[in-house]
């Protein structure tokens, strides 16, 4: 007899090999049988008509702060996701000494736009040191699990002092010797890797660069030999690669010192919409001399939503619209829709700085319902304006106007330089990459791309339009098998006798993302974007029904999980 038996159902198990009808047996948190299963259950799971899946593992999140107060972790929880990895592009709150962190605070706030107001609220501020960390997490309970690596902004101030928040310092040979040692120690104590940010783009709330942006070979190095030491342990990395061949070398030279694997963020830049193809050709060849180098690459293009609820919207600098910007929505809306407001708000400029990304009406659409984050150039705003016979800031003011205030606009930013996802679709199926870059708990005013396991499934393998499918059972390989043996959980990502009993049950035809929705549910009312989904019928982490039809149930079995050596692939 076992514990559970969900019966019935077709089976992708993960290994991207064709499903197939069958029953999976779980004894207490792991997989017993997959297959037929003649014995019965305590009880019993009617799967019939169902997909039977792994659960889905993120390794790109940024939970470091929510996990200290939302039990949850939404919005992966909604979306198939049981296992989160946080502490990636080198932010965090461990290591801290006190006084440090404010600058943290601001950090996260700035470079991943989460309210300083909700930070400083839910932190409780439990710990110092990175194994302190861990320890107060591990007295935590969830609905998925969750497991972290060692940003290098906090790791750097913990070592350096004041000094560290700063990128154009240079840290002293005591002090890289101090953070390979913490290191060590944060691996050790079971945390997956470390992480670091060399982006222009990653910026405090108080305008200062990320203090990893341009830290010199010795700091990186002498981190990466602190890895090889310790024997375990990945890196996470994301760069501008302004110049990509020299960067690149500085990257490899970590993981040829180390012999750790690491992941690099893989993106369309629309000013060099070529230079990923560079980057991938790079990967390809590391991994020919052996070097465990992978691209993390994203589902669909990267882009902000706008809104008068969101952070942004193409006339937030317009100085009309500021008389009104701080007031409720209800009544915004309503001042809004008055005729003289509107065109004094019409007639007036943008901010030069913002124009680009909020008035660039070629580039702008409505992301609607279902939304649509692989667009035609016809659904521009510029090309339904040109339609319509009206000027495109008239048709985006009214547009932002619909839903009492509630609708979005969308502007891809990355991997949308030909107005489609070829660029995607081809980043997926190169052998060096991984899917990641979600950023779930991260940018919650702007991005709502924790959706992306759930928009991975059901764009490529049913929904896509404009372009090739790819195959279901590959596609969920790829976000369970592949993403959690990237960060060295072998104990997950397939549905076989022995592994973690963490199962989705699917109804595929009613699987979608919904639209992103604005909510106030950050601790002190902080306002974020977040994105539900249909379809998943039953998640299962450890054996135990964690959420129904997009509804948690109460039960918490999700726990930290502390890295075990990962064998370099």
């Amino acid at each position: 007899m076992h514990d559970l038996v969900i019966r019935g159902g077709t089976i992708l198990d993960g290994t991207g090999g064709p499903r197939f009808a069958g029953d999976v047996a779980i004894d207490g948190a792991r997989i017993a049988a997959v297959g037929g299963v003649a014995a019965g259950g305590r009880r019993e799971i009617d799967a019939a008509g169902l997909l039977v899946a792994p659960g889905l593992v993120d390794v790109h999140t940024h939970y470091d702060g929510q996990v200290t107060w939302d039990p949850w972790l939404t919005p992966s929880c909604w979306h198939g996701v049981t296992t989160v990895v946080m502490g990636n592009c080198g932010v965090g709150f461990a290591p801290v000494r006190p006084q440090q962190r404010e600058m943290l605070i601001q950090l996260m706030e700035g470079v991943e736009d989460i309210p300083g107001t909700a930070l400083h609220e839910g932190i409780a501020w439990e710990w110092e040191t990175f194994p302190e960390y861990l320890d107060a997490l591990a007295k935590r309970r969830f609905a998925i699990d969750v497991a972290a690596q060692v940003p290098h902004a906090a790791l750097r101030t913990y070592a350096m002092g004041d000094r560290g928040a700063e990128h154009r310092e240079v840290p002293t040979p005591d002090e890289i010797a101090c953070m390979a040692q913490l290191v060590g120690e944060a691996l050790a104590a079971g945390a997956l890797g470390f992480s670091s940010s060399r982006t222009v783009n990653h910026r405090s709330s108080d305008g200062r660069h990320t203090p990893s942006l341009t830290a010199s070979r010795d700091e990186l190095v002498g981190i990466a030999r602190g890895l090889g030491a310790a024997g375990r342990g990945v890196f996470e990395m994301v760069a501008d690669f302004a110049d990509l061949e020299a960067e690149f070398a500085l990257l490899r030279e970590m993981v040829e010192v180390s012999g750790r694997p690491m992941s690099i963020t893989t993106l369309q830049d629309d000013a060099r919409p070529e230079q990923w193809r560079r980057l991938l050709a790079l990967l390809a060849t590391a991994a020919r001399a052996g070097l465990p180098m992978r691209g993390q690459v994203a589902a669909r293009p990267v882009g902000v939503c706008l809104g008068l609820s969101a952070t942004l919207h193409p006339f937030i600098t317009h100085p009309s619209f500021q008389a009104v910007a701080g007031l409720p929505l209800q009544e915004q809306v309503r001042r809004l829709r008055d005729p003289e407001l509107r065109r004094r708000i019409l007639a007036e400029e943008s901010a030069p700085a913002f124009a680009m990304l909020g008035r660039n009406f070629e580039r702008l659409f409505e992301l609607g319902d279902p939304p649509d984050y692989e667009p035609a150039p016809e659904k521009s705003l510029a090309a339904r304006a040109r339609a319509a016979g009206v000027a495109p800031a008239e048709l985006s003011y009214d547009l932002l106007l619909q839903d009492e205030g509630r609708a979005l606009l969308y502007r891809p930013v990355m991997n949308f330089a030909a107005g489609d996802c070829e660029v995607v679709r081809e980043m997926l199926l190169h052998e060096r990459t991984v899917p990641g870059l979600g950023d779930a708990g991260a940018h919650v005013g702007l991005i709502s791309d924790g959706s992306f396991p759930t928009y991975l499934l059901t764009h490529w393998a049913r929904d896509r339009r404009r372009g090739e499918r790819l195959p279901l059972e590959w596609l969920v390989r790829r976000q369970s098998a592949d993403t959690a043996a990237l960060v060295g959980l072998e104990d997950r990502g397939r549905l076989a006798p022995g592994l973690r009993a963490d199962v989705n049950l699917i109804d595929w035809n009613a699987l979608a993302v919904r639209p992103p929705e604005i909510v106030h549910d950050l601790p002190a009312g902080g306002r974020r974007l977040v994105q539900r989904a249909r379809g998943w019928v039953k998640t299962l982490v450890a054996g135990e029904v964690v959420l129904e039809d997009g509804e948690p149930t109460g039960a918490l079995p999700g726990r930290l999980v502390r890295g075990a050596q990962l064998a370099p692939r």
